[in-house]
């Protein structure tokens, strides 16, 4: 009966780990574990068109994660999108004059932020706003465009 009893607590102790290591696991595949650390600094940048730009969308500077896309908001007063960006804490020298675009990962993958560094002295500081941006390029609208003028080019 004792030796019953211990393998049914091993059992339990294995599958518990097991629960915690999925739960991990989980965590980390859906990125929730970025959402939930608030380090680092925030800035904004505005775009007339993000595409399908998310909240917890990668930043990247030189191909290299250095944030997360924590907010997409739309100004009713500008009628722009408002991207709020948390950068990573070791990331503290990005220059104040740094552009802003919008790109997607291969033909139709996910859409990220890539930040440009400009040439400043002066470096972006937590609130600050990226003045220099790019909009989301629109798979559709270039095609209409390139289709557009193909026909009127015959």
């Amino acid at each position: 009966m004792g030796k019953q009893r211990g393998i049914e607590i091993l059992v339990g102790l294995f599958m518990a780990t097991g629960f915690v290591a999925l739960f991990f696991l989980a965590m980390q595949v859906s990125n929730l574990s970025a959402a939930v650390n608030s380090e680092g600094y925030r800035l904004t940048a505005r775009f007339s068109n993000v595409g399908s730009l998310k909240a917890r969308s990668p930043v990247s500077m030189a191909g290299v994660r250095v944030g997360r896309v924590e907010d997409v908001s739309f100004d009713k007063e500008t009628y722009e999108a408002v991207v709020t960006i948390r950068i990573d804490p070791g990331v503290d020298t990005i220059p104040d004059d740094t552009f802003a675009n919008v790109f997607t990962a291969g033909l139709l993958g996910e859409q990220y932020v890539s930040l440009e560094p400009g040439g400043s002295p002066e470096y972006l500081r937590d609130g600050d706003e990226i003045a220099h941006t790019q909009s989301a390029l629109i798979l559709e609208q270039m095609i209409g465009q390139f289709l557009f003028s193909k026909a009127g080019g015959e």
